[in-house]
């Protein structure tokens, strides 16, 4: 993974049929830290993926051109400060203080979870879910072992965060 350090890369899972493209950031045993890059010459927020039954590490001439349009266009391919991956608790404990609001999904491509983080545990992750019109719906809890993906400073995030002080 280090020769993949700052830049662009795929990463295709055995068990999900989501393949998640983004700048290297930081990996872990554990984690990987990716810079979002969603579609074309986009930049959006970050995703942590859970290190775990990765099927294959992409890099190829398209990845390239992107990296090249993109770092032209001067938008930022890294993280402002460390993000701890060192397990789920600090992580979701950061990002809580630091971002309020961030999204997680399971190992199914159904569904994500967007909200707020009410409690933690060994065992499981509490938020409060929050609807894709900025209110808060109620308890959500989540075995924290489920926890695949982890999304967070989105364009579609900061939307909902900014309704969500509206509604207040």
């Amino acid at each position: 993974m280090d020769k993949y350090l700052r830049q662009l890369i795929s990463i295709e899972f055995e068990d999900k049929k989501d393949i998640f493209t983004g700048f290297l950031i930081d990996w872990t045993e554990d984690w990987i830290l990716l810079k979002n890059n969603p579609v074309d010459f986009i930049i959006d927020g970050f995703t942590i993926l859970k290190n775990k039954n990765v099927k294959a590490i992409i890099q190829d001439k398209d990845h390239e051109f992107t990296e090249k349009v993109i770092k032209l266009k001067g938008l930022k391919t890294s993280a402002e400060e460390i993000i701890p991956l060192t397990n789920l608790e600090a992580i979701i404990t950061f990002l809580a203080h630091k971002y309020g609001i961030f999204q997680i999904a399971k190992k199914s491509d159904k569904a994500v979870y967007l909200g707020k983080l009410m409690e933690y545990s060994d065992q499981v992750l509490v938020m409060d879910f929050l609807n894709p019109e900025g209110e808060f719906e109620g308890i959500m809890t989540f075995k924290n072992s489920k926890v695949r993906v982890i999304e967070f400073d989105t364009d579609y995030i900061n939307s909902l965060k900014l309704l969500v002080n509206d509604n207040k």
